[in-house]
């Protein structure tokens, strides 16, 4: 049977589902505004350097970046001869747009390695199709509920999400990761200082509306309330690497006219458990962590029976904070295609020098990694597509029957009907 601690999950994902509508969010536009919190320490001399110039030109231009590293040494300049706070502000507000270096610059992602095959010998369906057969999930005709890109998961589907949650804790928790919960609301500085922008044009964050608190905003990922968690502290450096793991709705802007991407694929709130780590300042140790995130990854839907590979991520697929990105992509059994299933990254000390978070005994930044354990949505499509047999009922894997209870599902489900809600917003609710 599935444990309390995915019965309490159903309640968190229930009051974060009602707070999306109970607030009203608006998604920021227009020129981008940079948040540079109090304890910001960035690589100065690095960055300051005009022997770098060209170095660090051409790694904004690769990562196809906002940073303009001319302007950052001229503004640096320009606070020498003053020294006054206000050339320092308009420095540091350039600065802190700089993304950081790249381990390996690449025009395209590299394919590491590929796991399992993909199926063949009959035709496969679509996780949508298979689910409206069961009644499983409903992503049309919610704007009068909850808005476009949302979702309701129903009977099988939720013990499978449940499942699926309990199965990827459980594994983080046998190597050694510490539980946390997260708030879901989040300053603005704290996620700027994770990497992610509030403002702009290429944002993808909710912000709420100013009655509700000045400059906050949903939270992206369990990243941003992980990192702020540790922020202004000292970790003991016997406690690195101190690995620490959540369960969180994410909320994102997201947007997309593609139409292999409607549906379940890309939407504006899920489920994740996100992996993030503290460790030493040095590439070794945080590459070290890395690649253990990923063997974890590797291991956690190898034994969902998926076919995916593994992809070390061009230059322009970074974002700011990563030094290194690697990607999980899924083959989508029914729709003939590759999906991003999770993500890796090595940030160095891009995050702790935003959020101030250092080696106790030696003063030195950490480094931070963090990673997707599970994204619900995207896994439990490549999950249901990949799991198929030809009666279109969905094999159970094995890691996932002792939570379970069960080795098939859609045997014995029956179709419900459609609830509609009246145009007319009246509340009257017809076709029960």
């Amino acid at each position: 049977m599935i444990m309390n601690s995915t019965r309490i999950m159903c309640r968190y994902k229930q009051l974060t589902d009602w707070l999306a509508t109970k607030f009203l969010f608006r998604k920021p536009a227009g020129r981008t505004m940079s948040y540079v919190r109090p304890g910001t320490e960035l690589d100065t001399a690095y960055l300051c350097n005009p022997d770098n110039l060209a170095e660090i030109e051409d790694n904004v231009k690769r990562r196809d970046a906002l940073g303009d590293i001319r302007l950052v040494q001229q503004l640096y300049q320009e606070f020498q001869s003053s020294k006054s706070d206000k050339a320092w502000s308009k420095f540091m507000s350039e600065a802190i747009k700089i993304p950081n270096r790249t381990l390996e610059h690449r025009p395209e992602n590299k394919q590491i390695k590929i796991v399992g095959e993909a199926r063949t010998g009959h035709k496969f369906s679509k996780f949508a199709d298979i689910a409206n057969k069961y009644n499983w999930c409903r992503t049309e005709n919610l704007g009068n509920f909850c808005g476009p890109r949302s979702y309701y998961f129903f009977g099988e589907l939720v013990e499978l999400e449940q499942a699926l949650i309990e199965l990827a804790v459980q594994k983080l928790l046998s190597h050694n990761f510490h539980l946390v919960s997260v708030p879901d609301i989040l300053s603005a500085e704290a996620i700027e200082s994770c990497g992610m922008p509030t403002t702009g044009q290429r944002n993808q964050v909710f912000r709420l509306n100013e009655q509700h608190g000045s400059n906050l905003c949903l939270s992206g990922t369990a990243e941003m309330g992980l990192g702020a968690r540790f922020m202004d502290k000292k970790i003991p450096q016997e406690k690195l690497p101190y690995k620490v793991a959540a369960i969180s709705r994410c909320f994102r802007a997201e947007t997309s006219n593609l139409v292999e991407e409607r549906g379940l694929y890309r939407v504006h709130q899920f489920t994740k458990v996100e992996m993030f780590a503290l460790t030493e300042g040095n590439l070794q140790s945080s590459q070290a962590v890395q690649n253990e995130f990923i063997e974890l990854q590797t291991d956690f839907f190898e034994s969902l029976n998926l076919h995916f590979r593994v992809l070390d991520m061009a230059s322009n697929e970074l974002g700011n904070p990563a030094l290194r990105k690697v990607d999980l992509e899924a083959w989508m059994l029914g729709r003939q295609m590759w999906g991003e299933l999770c993500s890796c990254s090595d940030c160095t000390d891009f995050q702790s020098r935003r959020l101030n978070i250092r080696v106790a005994e030696t003063g030195q930044f950490v480094h931070t990694v963090n990673g997707t354990a599970l994204a619900v949505p995207r896994t439990l499509m490549a999950l249901v597509e990949n799991n198929q047999n030809r009666k279109i009922h969905v094999v159970v894997p094995d890691a996932l029957r002792e939570i379970m209870q069960r080795d098939l599902l859609g045997q014995g489900s029956v179709k419900m009907p459609i609830i509609k809600v009246s145009k007319k917003l009246d509340g009257k609710i017809d076709g029960i």
